[in-house]
């Protein structure tokens, strides 16, 4: 069997990859195609540690998008697509099936039950992976679904208080999401603090945020509800909201149906509060130092809710030994780390300023010595933990 796993990541323009040597874990090329299908698009490929190598190409699908990257990795030891273990994919969610699984016909059919759920996210995944196979019938694809991470959540963390008919005919309650994300800043934790006894906050904060109580590596709680529509405040999307407000716009304030689902999955959130024409955190941060009142006030309102539910999961977890940040704000925003740490001497911790002041996009302990709570910043890497989870798949067959 081949040692090489692809790691797909796709989007509804977009082709991502990683391509990796297993089980050392090594990192053998990375690229992608971006504005599929949108005339000339922008592609690049870096081989190993390498310079990026950018150029632009006509790519009217995802299987252009494909042809081109098994083209670009030509002579990193895979001569064809043909030649890997796997592809391995990150979707988000199916009904009734998590875990990681070969995507097959039975998978995808039920992710495509929850299309009308995750309208950006399923149809695309599932084209990306119809693609493939019909490219390279023999080739396994292998998903680790967002939802995985949160497989043996405690009942009473799954459970929306609505009729027990909607939760056994309709499927609904609670989950999560950003699984890989989780997953892998908690291992990385065990491996720097050589504890595996953790009681993790895992806060993953960027254009779509979450947080995640963690103990013992298993995650027992988290931000999410039913859907990615939840939760904290998104770039634009609105997260937690009182569903009562929608059942007055539909019926009180002539919306319909799709005109309240188009203002709550692209015009809410960060962008949505701020009234700016994005959501990005950077943006928000340099309209409000402008005397951008809204923005000021959405970057408040996105701070209230991560730090709530920080207070729900220290109570919950009677304490925390780690506070992680992760994601392109959670990594880089030394802003938003300061003010969800702030007034914390009740329980203990205490955020070093010059420390978190000189931490951008690096692992780093940013608490003081002192704090009862540790602080990190931590880096994501979610395609790795896509690739070792497909690995293991493997193995077992």
């Amino acid at each position: 069997m081949s040692d090489k796993i692809l790691v797909a990541n796709i989007g509804s323009t977009s082709f991502k990859f990683r391509l990796f040597g297993m089980p050392s874990e090594r990192l053998l090329a990375r690229g992608g195609v971006e504005r599929i299908g949108e005339g000339e698009s922008p592609c690049q490929i870096q081989i190993g540690d390498g310079p990026a190598v950018k150029s632009t190409g006509a790519f009217p699908d995802y299987e252009a998008a494909i042809r081109w990257t098994e083209s670009a990795i030509r002579g990193q030891g895979v001569a064809e697509f043909t030649d890997l273990a796997a592809v391995g994919f990150k979707p988000v969610m199916a009904r009734d099936i998590s875990g990681t699984q070969v995507l097959d016909r039975r998978v995808l059919d039920a992710m495509a039950d929850l299309n009308a759920l995750f309208p950006a996210h399923n149809p695309p995944y599932i084209a990306g992976v119809e693609a493939f196979n019909r490219l390279y019938p023999a080739l396994p694809c292998i998903g680790t679904f967002e939802t995985a991470f949160y497989d043996d959540l405690p009942a009473h963390n799954r459970r929306i208080p609505v009729p027990l008919e909607w939760e056994s005919k309709y499927g609904i309650r609670r989950t999560g999401f950003h699984g890989a994300s989780h997953r892998y800043v908690s291992e990385r934790a065990a491996e720097l603090t050589g504890r595996t006894d953790l009681r993790i906050i895992s806060c993953h904060l960027g254009g779509s945020s979450s947080m995640a109580a963690v103990v013992g590596g298993k995650a027992i709680d988290s931000s999410w509800g039913m859907t990615a529509q939840s939760g904290l405040p998104h770039n634009n999307r609105p997260g937690d909201i009182d569903v009562f407000a929608l059942v007055h716009l539909l019926r009180n304030c002539g919306l319909d149906l799709d005109a309240v689902e188009r203002g709550l999955s692209k015009e809410s959130g960060l962008k949505g509060m701020s009234g700016l024409a994005t959501g990005d955190m950077r943006d928000l941060r340099e309209a409000a130092e402008a005397g951008n009142e809204n923005a000021r006030i959405a970057i408040g309102v996105f701070v209230g809710a991560i730090r709530k539910f920080l207070g729900q999961f220290l109570v919950e977890m009677n304490g925390a030994d780690l506070v992680i940040f992760t994601g392109g704000i959670g990594e880089n925003n030394v802003q938003i780390r300061e003010l969800v740490c702030a007034n914390l001497d009740f329980c203990g911790l205490h955020l070093h300023p010059g420390l978190n002041d000189a931490t951008r996009g690096a692992e780093a302990v940013i608490s003081t010595p002192a704090s009862k709570i540790e602080v990190r910043v931590i880096p994501t890497n979610e395609e790795i933990i896509i690739a070792r989870r497909a690995w293991q798949l493997l193995q077992k067959h």
